[in-house]
C-alpha cells in the first residue's frame, strides 16, 4: 500500500499525529525537494525525490522500491490536481491510501468567505488557461489553482480579452504558512510582475460577463460564437441536436464530419468531464475545430481527429474502430447505410445518435436507418426576419430532417417492473 500524507504550507507541526507516526515510520519517503525538507531526519529512513519527467518515471520508481513502507508527501488535498490521482491511475484505487490535509482550494475559499457550494474550482496547473473561457458566466466564483506565479497575470489578460476587465481577483500564495501573502485588483488593472509560485487565484467574475457570445450552459450558441466557413449546423437546429443527444458527465461523444466543431464544442461544455471526438476530413477545418475548442474552454475535452472521407465508410472503418465506444454520435451530412450501422453497432447501450439531411436521398437513408433502428424522424423548418425594402418578411432556411434514436440495454440490464 502507497500511504499518501497531504502536507499544508504550515509545515510538519501542522500534521496531524497519526500521520506523522505513519512518516516516521516508513522505511521509504517519496517526494517533492520542499515537501522533503519539511520532515524532520529519521534514522535509516530512504528519500527520494520525484523523478523527471514524474509521470513517465513512476512505474520504473515503484518497480524500483516497491510499495511496502512507502509513503509519499504532497501538497493539502493529494487528490485536487495532486499525485495522488496520477497514483491511483497508474497502479489502481486498491493501491494507494490518502490522508488529506486542508487543500489550498479550501483556504482559498476561508479568506474569501465562499461557500463551497457557490464556488467552482478550476485547475490550470499544467494547462491552458484557455480552459478558464467555459466558467466566466456573471458574478461566477471561480478559485483557480495556478501553475506558478505568472498566472494571475495571463488569467487577467484573458478576463480583458473576454470583455470581463472589472472582475475582481486576489491572489493568495503560501495559504496557511509563515510567508502567507495577498495582492487584490480588478484585471484590468492587474500587475504584470509574477505572485509568488505557490499562489491560488479567487476571481469574482463582472456582470459584463452576461456579453460574451458562449455565455452559460446552454447549447444553440450564435453561429459567431465559432469561427467557419459556412460548414457550421445552425443554432437553433444544433440545439434540437443535442437535446436529443442528451450530454451527460464523462460521456464521450463522436461528432463524424464535424466541420466547424460546434456541436462537439457545446456537447463538452454542457456536462463535467464530457468529451468528443470530432472527425474532420479537411485540415483547415480540422484546425479551425481547434482553435474554437481552445477559444470556448475545451481545449483538451475536444479531441479532432482528421481523416478523409473513406473513414465514414466501410473501408475507412479502421480509423473508427481507434475510437473508444461512444455514448451518443453526431452526423450532421453525408450518412450512408453502411456508417448508420457501424455507428449504432459501436454505440453503448443507452447510448443516442441523432443524424441530419437536407437532400431527398439523405433522407432516404434516415427514413431507411429508422426503419432498422427505430427512433424519431423530425423535420425542422425554422424561418427569421429579414428586411425587404422598408419592411420585415420571413426569410425560410433550407428544412432539415433529423433522425434520432436511443440504443436500448440487453435485455437482463433493463430495470423489471
Amino acid at each position: 500500500m502507497i500511504e499518501v500524507v497531504g502536507i499544508e504550507d504550515a509545515g510538519w507541526a501542522s500534521v496531524p499525529a497519526r500521520e506523522q507516526d505513519l512518516v516516521c515510520r516508513s522505511r521509504h519517503l517519496v517526494g517533492g525537494a520542499r515537501h522533503l525538507a519539511l520532515v524532520p531526519e529519521i534514522e535509516g529512513q530512504i528519500r527520494t525525490p520525484w523523478p523527471t519527467p514524474m509521470r513517465a518515471q513512476l512505474p520504473a520508481l515503484f518497480e524500483q522500491i516497491g510499495t511496502e513502507g512507502v509513503v509519499v508527501l504532497a501538497s493539502g488535498d493529494p487528490l485536487r490536481s495532486g499525485v495522488a490521482s496520477t497514483l491511483i491511475d497508474l497502479f489502481g484505487r486498491e493501491t494507494v491510501r490518502v490522508h488529506p490535509s486542508l487543500s489550498s482550494e479550501t483556504l482559498a475559499r476561508a479568506r474569501m468567505g465562499w461557500p463551497a457550494e457557490e464556488t467552482t474550482v478550476v485547475t490550470l496547473v499544467g494547462r491552458s488557461v484557455d480552459r478558464l473561457r467555459r466558467h466566466l458566466d456573471p458574478r461566477a466564483r471561480l478559485v483557480v489553482l495556478c501553475s506558478d506565479g505568472s498566472t494571475p497575470a495571463e488569467v487577467a489578460a484573458l478576463l480583458v480579452q473576454e470583455g470581463c476587465g472589472s472582475s475582481r481577483l486576489t491572489a493568495w500564495w503560501h495559504l496557511g504558512g509563515p510567508k502567507e501573502g495577498s495582492r487584490s485588483g480588478a484585471a484590468r488593472d492587474w500587475e504584470v510582475e509574477p505572485t509568488p509560485d505557490l499562489v491560488v487565484l479567487a476571481v469574482e467574475v463582472d456582470d459584463l460577463a452576461a456579453a460574451r457570445s458562449s455565455s452559460g450552459p446552454a447549447p444553440g450558441r450564435p453561429e459567431e460564437a465559432f469561427d467557419h466557413d459556412g460548414q457550421i449546423t445552425k443554432r437553433d437546429v444544433r440545439a434540437s441536436a443535442l437535446a436529443h443527444l442528451r450530454p451527460t458527465p464523462g460521456a464521450t461523444l463522436w461528432d463524424l464530419g464535424a466541420g466547424s466543431g460546434a456541436v462537439a464544442i457545446e456537447w463538452a461544455l454542457a456536462a463535467r468531464c464530457a468529451r468528443a471526438v470530432a472527425l474532420e476530413r479537411d485540415p483547415g477545418r480540422a484546425a479551425r475545430i481547434r482553435a474554437n475548442a481552445a477559444r470556448l474552454g475545451v481545449p483538451r475535452e475536444v479531441e479532432v481527429v482528421e481523416a478523409d472521407h473513406g473513414a465514414l465508410s466501410p473501408e475507412g472503418a479502421s480509423v473508427l474502430d481507434a475510437l473508444p465506444d461512444p455514448d451518443a454520435v453526431f452526423v450532421g451530412g453525408g450518412l450512408t447505410s453502411e456508417l448508420a450501422d457501424l455507428a449504432w453497432g459501436r454505440l453503448r447501450p443507452g447510448g443516442r445518435l441523432v443524424a441530419h439531411a437536407v437532400t431527398l436521398s439523405a433522407e432516404s437513408v434516415l427514413v431507411a436507418a429508422h426503419q432498422r433502428h427505430g427512433g424519431h424522424l423530425t423535420r425542422l423548418s425554422v424561418e427569421h426576419a429579414t428586411p425587404l425594402g422598408p419592411h420585415l418578411s420571413w426569410t425560410p432556411a433550407r428544412a432539415i430532417v433529423q433522425w434520432s434514436a436511443q440504443k436500448p440495454a440487453p435485455p437482463h440490464e433493463q430495470g423489471m417492473s
